[in-house]
């Protein structure tokens, strides 16, 4: 479904990956190896040359925000534009239904985002970004932050994504994590990826 042919900065590369539709690709490594630039570059949110493809159709043959619906990528840090939660969502029943799913309290969404805790902004940013149904999910840490309850929640929920033919690139520190969901799993090192 996804797959990325001579993909390079002045950072970062070559990259030559594919991932099909169901597959999770893991990647793991060091802080600062480009784990997380890797998956803005393939978001086409950091200058870089090559080719990605998606579906045999080239991301250059889109406007950045056609591409982006379909490849919706997830910062380990989300930013937050509305004062209230409601504000990030356009289907709030779908949000709120998410969100118990994930373990937050009933009401949450309809809360100030300010008082959200660390695990809360976590949990409703892939919320959110899951609620987009984009056919390939980008993640970078999506459950950093998160005990082991939580983080059980979310992946029984990126399982379900994976079941119905979702492609997931998720960047994650934990190895359990990367052999619970990843069909295959890379490291990053110094900005190239190898066989974990």
């Amino acid at each position: 479904m996804l797959a990325s042919v001579d993909l390079r900065s002045a950072l970062a590369g070559p990259f030559d990956i594919q991932v099909a539709a169901g597959e999770c690709l893991a990647i793991s490594g060091v802080s600062g190896s480009g784990k997380s630039l890797f998956l803005c570059m393939l978001a086409d949110l950091d200058p870089n040359q090559g080719e990605v493809w998606l579906d045999g159709r080239p991301r250059s043959g889109m406007a950045a925000p056609a591409w982006r619906r379909l490849v919706a990528y997830a910062p380990a840090e989300s930013g937050w534009w509305a004062d209230g939660v409601a504000g990030h969502f356009p289907d709030l029943p779908a949000a709120r239904a998410l969100a118990a799913r994930l373990g937050l309290k009933a009401g949450l969404v309809d809360g100030p985002v300010p008082r959200l805790s660390s695990g809360e902004r976590q949990r409703l940013a892939l919320a959110r970004v899951l609620l987009r149904a984009a056919p390939v999910l980008l993640l970078d840490e999506p459950t950093g932050p998160l005990d082991q309850e939580s983080v059980a929640l979310a992946e029984t929920l990126l399982r379900e994504r994976l079941a119905a033919g979702t492609a997931i690139v998720m960047v994650t520190h934990d190895p359990a994590q990367a052999a619970r969901l990843g069909q295959a799993h890379l490291v990053m090192r110094d900005g190239r990826l190898a066989p974990a």
